[in-house]
């Protein structure tokens, strides 16, 4: 296992633009991430979005963590933080008892199998179609499905803050119609 790079080097070379560094980081982390989002009672397609969730805070935080030699204890908790938002987002914040009176979220009305399928195809699409995309189109749609505000996003794509609007309609019209390529090609 000598071959096996540095947690702390992986993340310095992603963060440095290393595609082979973040292939490597997804690979020795990603199982793991995949397992523990799915042991928190996620189905196939909530685990996705919370594995990718945790990604995407990784993009967001690469250059926070304090102790980067301890980046997959980082992204095992942000794993289990994206688990439990979802399903927090998923009982409504019902809470019920257990048969021990303990509480614990309400059940969740599962979808029909076909419709999880397609709706995880479609998800799979969407984020391989991102990746494709050149910069700053990638990062600015990965950072607009996380939420943050234009001026958080201006700083760090390093654009003015009028202009993360404008990149943002090009940025997706572009993602529209590789979209709609890949609908035609199918």
């Amino acid at each position: 296992m000598s071959d096996l790079r540095d947690p702390a080097e992986l993340l310095r070379d992603a963060a440095d633009g290393d595609r082979s560094a973040w292939d490597e980081l997804e690979s020795r982390f990603g199982p793991r991430m995949w397992a523990l989002a799915r042991s928190c009672g996620l189905g196939e397609a909530d685990a996705a979005d919370a594995v990718q969730g945790a990604w995407l805070r990784l993009l967001q935080h690469m250059h926070d963590i304090r102790d980067p030699s301890r980046v997959g204890g980082w992204l095992m908790t942000t794993t289990r933080r994206e688990a439990l938002l979802l399903l927090r987002k998923e009982s409504s914040g019902l809470l019920v008892s257990d048969p021990e009176g303990r509480p614990t979220f309400g059940a969740v009305e599962e979808p029909d199998p076909a419709s999880a399928v397609l709706e995880a195809d479609g998800r799979r699409l969407l984020w391989k179609s991102v990746s494709a995309l050149q910069e700053p189109c990638r990062t600015l749609l990965q950072l607009v499905a996380t939420d943050l505000g234009n001026q958080q996003m201006a700083m760090r794509l390093g654009l003015p803050v009028g202009s993360v609007g404008p990149t943002r309609a090009r940025c997706l019209e572009k993602l529209r119609t590789l979209l709609s390529l890949q609908e035609t090609a199918q």
